[in-house]
């Protein structure tokens, strides 16, 4: 990799850093007839294309059985460490769940929220006879402690589904699986088939296939939002270790050979370092052609800049799926930060980590979305709903505000419906009743 100065960056190479995208416009035609097929044609259109992507043909799409005695055949390790990831998942996100409130705000106005989660969500995990079992994981448990009714899994099929993505959606607590990958997937859990039956909201990774699907559906079923290839972005100065930032920069470029992989450093000889550790370490990888793709596309790169200051407004305007801080200081570099998916801070803080066991979420925004989101979390699967009384005394408080607004809005029976009430009392009231105040005053 050449080292580059964020000064010296053109338009163009400004573009492709910061003006990211999922890739996904090109085949929205290809995808959308997927999806409709699925829609209109069912179980059979999902068999169908089954045997044109995946070279499968699906017998039962439901394969929940087989993800339970895929858990029971796994070796023991494989088993523990699915158990020991999914205990750490669960813990983090069990911290999120909010709590339902109700307090008594002044002049008799009772207020509150409350929240109740999704009765059936759809969780894609890639696979097929590769092994994603960490995105099962991150998919389905925050489902889980959210307390979803139904919990629909869809991984791609294969002559023999990879046993540890299978044991690993059946450890989270799914609670039906199917065989069915790709945009057919996303399709047939956003209207629902035959055998597959409807959801509410569909998340997870994927490829810009399934990304495509996700962007057709929305509207018809709820998403969580549009991910592309994944990213990282790490901010290093004179203390940080080449080899470690080198390390995170292989582990990400591993992923797609359009992930995007970043380093900004303050020190010139410290940038010249990492190109040399990531060039030296990328030819002794498995995956070297997917590394070597993703390093040399314009979205990745070996930056350094003048300033802290500098490096810092780079990864703001970048906005990273994955942010790592390996500089002295790196809780005051983080304050000045907003927009990033997940952080990571330290020299011994590796990505993968997150990616796999610390009990963070790995399904993050890409493309900049990091400005406006987060990663999916247990909010994700709840709704939430306001929940007001007011007294007599309350009601009368707000009357003439709600009757100038209603009026100025031209919405005149908005203001009876509060006129009506005052009438009702005063007639009450002067014929000698009692009146009864909803909160005891």
């Amino acid at each position: 990799m050449n080292v580059q100065s964020i000064a010296d960056l053109g338009p163009e190479r400004r573009r492709a850093l910061f003006e990211r995208d999922a890739g996904i416009e090109a085949i929205r035609g290809d995808v959308g007839e997927i999806v409709e097929r699925v829609r209109e044609e069912g179980d059979v259109a999902v068999r169908e294309f089954c045997r044109e992507f995946d070279a499968v043909d699906v017998g039962n799409l439901d394969i929940t059985d087989a993800a339970e005695r895929a858990f029971e055949a796994v070796d023991a390790d494989t088993r523990a460490a699915i158990e020991t990831a999914a205990e750490n998942v669960w813990e983090f996100h069990e911290r999120q769940l909010p709590e339902d409130w109700r307090e008594e705000f002044a002049e008799g106005r009772e207020l509150g929220r409350r929240f109740r989660p999704l009765d059936r969500v759809g969780v894609y995990v890639p696979g097929g006879a590769a092994a994603y079992p960490s995105s099962a994981l991150m998919g389905v448990i925050p489902a889980t402690v959210a307390g979803v009714e139904t919990i629909c899994v869809a991984t791609p099929p294969a002559e023999e589904i990879n046993p540890v993505t299978l044991a690993a959606i059946h450890a989270a607590g799914a609670d039906e699986v199917y065989s069915v990958g790709g945009a057919q997937a996303i399709g047939a859990l956003a209207y629902g088939t035959e055998s597959v039956t409807r959801v509410q909201k569909v998340v997870g990774p994927g490829n810009r296939w399934v990304t495509a699907a996700k962007a057709e559906v929305r509207g018809d079923c709820e998403i969580d939002f549009l991910a592309g290839p994944s990213e990282v972005l790490v901010i290093a100065d004179e203390t940080a270790e080449p080899a470690f930032v080198a390390s995170d920069l292989l582990a990400q470029a591993e992923h797609d050979e359009n992930a995007s992989v970043v380093a900004v450093t303050t020190d010139r000889a410290v940038a010249e370092a990492i190109a040399r550790e990531v060039d030296e370490r990328a030819a002794d990888r498995d995956r070297r052609e997917t590394i070597e793709a993703a390093l040399e596309q314009d979205a990745s790169g070996v930056f350094a800049a003048r300033s802290m200051s500098e490096a810092i407004a780079f990864a703001e305007a970048y906005a990273a799926e994955h942010l790592s801080i390996q500089a002295d200081g790196d809780e005051a570099v983080l304050d000045r930060i907003d927009s990033a998916g997940s952080v990571f801070l330290g020299p011994y803080t590796p990505v993968a980590a997150g990616d796999y066991a610390s009990g963070t979420n790995h399904v993050l925004p890409t493309n900049g979305l990091a400005k406006v989101t987060g990663g999916l979390s247990i909010e994700q699967f709840l709704r939430a709903s306001t929940v007001q009384r007011l007294s007599p005394g309350g009601l009368d408080s707000l009357s003439d505000t709600i009757d100038t607004l209603a009026r100025a809005e031209g919405l005149e029976a908005h203001a009876e419906s509060v006129a009506v009430r005052s009438r009702e009392r005063a007639e009450r009231e002067g014929e000698g009743g009692e009146e009864r105040d909803p909160l005891g005053e």
